[in-house]
């Protein structure tokens, strides 16, 4: 299907492009009250990811409410573990926990790689409804986390200041960990590929979890995985979003990927002379920027802009957006992103 904007893959394959493409992570969700309105006729946050027809209009109403450049499929990075049969529970304002968490060998050995076409074809479903939905407006991203913080999760059972189960079982049983990396990322890269082909237009790998790890453990652990990951999707553009991993900037260089997103602790210029203009970057305004007044916003906005510079950039925040952030702020961001750039 032709798309009728295609700036986001163009970016992405450092071609020219009219403006800059916007889009923003989390952008589905809980800062707008269509989404908030879809929640609450359900049982929770599960029966929404697992329910094509409605992830597909989440999925879409930040491109008609909103007006960004690019649709992200409405989903969560969890869906893998519980894929490979290590299920968790959304806990409202506390997030997920994992009851039975990986802590043995008999643990790792009877987690499963999982078929995406068998355990994860309702996230399938979801992208091809919102691909005939959308009838080419805009491109599709599709996701997955990296197979470290997923490994994290499946390992400690919730989220973490330290991570340190999950940290502790890397020194302790190395082997066994990358036992469990290996099946994770084998389903991870069977699961990207289905994505693709049920529509997905590129691919965003996150690595939330990055900064937790000392450089040479990220290395061992986590790198060489992203690096399979990508290598393994060789027909879309494909995204490398770690959080916290500036250490690890000048390897993210090397990978078979076209973008590299930033944080927002990353600094625009010294990573553009890290990575050279090889790579498309993505980023980095500070999600709390958007709670300065519109005069800010655009301010803080144009200060990015001017840093990332006319050429290879996707703006974006610098994490999500943060679900408390008024709706018209970030309208704000996005206006002023396309009317400045165009200029």
């Amino acid at each position: 299907m032709q798309l009728k904007n295609d700036l986001l893959l163009r970016a992405a394959l450092g071609q020219p492009t009219e403006r800059t493409p916007v889009w923003l992570m989390r952008q589905a969700g809980r800062i707008l009250p269509e989404y908030r309105a879809v929640r609450a006729r359900l049982s929770g946050f599960k029966e929404l990811v697992e329910t094509p027809e409605l992830a597909a209009e989440v999925t879409i109403q930040p491109v008609d409410l909103l007006d960004v450049d690019a649709a992200i499929i409405f989903s969560d990075i969890l869906v893998v573990p519980e894929a490979m049969g290590c299920t968790y529970e959304m806990v409202e304002k506390r997030g997920p926990l994992f009851p039975n968490t990986i802590k043995t060998a008999a643990d790792v050995e009877n987690v499963r790689v999982a078929d995406p076409y068998e355990h994860l074809n309702y996230v399938l479903e979801a992208i091809k409804v919102t691909k005939r939905e959308l009838n080419g407006r805009v491109p599709l991203i599709g996701f997955a986390g990296a197979p470290w913080t997923i490994f994290a999760y499946m390992v400690e059972g919730s989220g973490s200041k330290t991570f340190s189960k999950a940290r502790k079982m890397l020194y302790e049983a190395p082997e066994l960990s990358h036992q469990l990396l290996r099946k994770i990322t084998d389903t991870t890269i069977a699961y990207l590929k289905a994505q693709v082909e049920a529509g997905a237009n590129l691919i965003q790998i996150f690595d939330s979890w990055a900064g937790i790890l000392p450089p040479a453990h990220y290395k061992e652990f986590s790198y060489r995985y992203i690096s399979e990951i990508c290598q393994a999707l060789p027909d879309v553009p494909v995204t490398v979003f770690a959080k916290g991993a500036f250490f690890s900037l000048a390897d993210f260089a090397k990978l078979d990927c076209q973008v590299i997103g930033l944080d927002w602790n990353m600094d625009i210029k010294n990573a553009r002379a890290t990575v050279g203009d090889t790579k498309t970057l993505q980023g980095n305004l500070d999600p709390c920027a958007l709670y300065n007044s519109f005069e800010g916003v655009k301010r803080e906005t144009i200060k990015m802009l001017d840093a990332f510079g006319p050429g290879r950039h996707i703006a974006n925040l610098g994490h999500g957006v943060y679900p408390d952030t008024d709706p018209e702020k970030v309208k704000c961001f996005i206006q002023t992103v396309k009317e400045y750039s165009a200029r």
